[in-house]
C-alpha cells in the first residue's frame, strides 16, 4: 500500500534511493526545482506509509495547436518497489491531468531503445513508438568525443482529445529522425 501525493522541493533530499539506477536520468536540483515551479501539477511521488519515497513522476505541458501535449520527463521507482504497479499509478496520475487540466491530445515520453523492460511496460500501458529518435541520449563522455549515441524511442499515447489518434502512427519504429529534428 502507498499513496500518491505532489512532489514537493524537500523530496530532493530524500529520492537517493529511487535515482540510484542505470536506467534513471538524473538532474540538477534547479532543473527539478523548475518543474516544481512551473508544472507542480504534474509531479508526484509515490510514498510508502511507513515513509520512504518509492518513486516518483515529473512531467511538462508544451506544443502547441493540435500538438499540445503532456510529457513525461522522467518515471522511475526504486528497485525494491518494482513490479507492484506503482509506475502504472504514477502514469495513470500525469495522463488524467494531462487530459483533464490541460486539454493535451496525447503524453509522450521517451525511452532508451535497449530498455526493453520499459519500452513493454510503455506498450502495455497503451502507448506506441511513434518515431526512433538517432543519438538522443548522451553518451557520458564514452563514445567518440563525447557526442550523443544511444538512440531513444518517442513513444505516444493519444488522450481524449485525440479520438481519431491522429497523434500516433502504426510504423513508428521505422520513422527515423536526429535529435536535431525534435524539440
Amino acid at each position: 500500500m502507498s499513496i500518491i501525493r505532489p512532489f514537493r522541493a524537500t523530496d530532493l533530499f530524500a529520492f537517493n534511493n529511487i535515482n540510484l539506477d542505470v536506467w534513471t536520468e538524473t538532474y540538477g536540483i534547479s532543473f527539478y526545482l523548475s518543474y516544481l515551479a512551473r508544472w507542480p501539477d504534474l509531479c508526484c511521488v509515490q510514498q510508502a506509509p511507513n515513509g520512504p519515497l518509492m518513486g516518483y513522476v515529473i512531467g511538462k505541458a508544451e506544443g502547441t495547436s493540435t500538438e499540445f501535449h503532456g510529457h513525461v520527463t522522467a518515471l522511475t521507482v526504486a528497485p525494491e518497489f518494482r513490479r507492484l504497479g506503482l509506475a502504472r499509478s504514477m502514469m495513470s496520475f500525469l495522463e488524467r491531468v494531462s487530459n483533464d487540466v490541460y486539454g493535451g491530445f496525447f503524453v509522450d515520453l521517451y525511452v532508451r531503445c535497449r530498455n526493453g523492460v520499459a519500452i513493454g511496460m510503455y506498450e502495455g500501458l497503451g502507448y506506441s513508438v511513434y518515431r526512433r529518435v538517432r543519438e538522443y541520449y548522451g553518451s557520458l563522455g564514452l563514445g567518440p568525443g563525447g557526442k550523443d549515441d544511444e538512440d531513444a524511442f518517442d513513444m505516444r499515447k493519444p488522450l481524449s482529445r485525440d479520438p481519431f489518434r491522429r497523434s500516433v502512427r502504426p510504423n513508428g519504429r521505422d520513422m527515423i529522425v536526429s535529435a536535431h529534428d525534435v524539440s
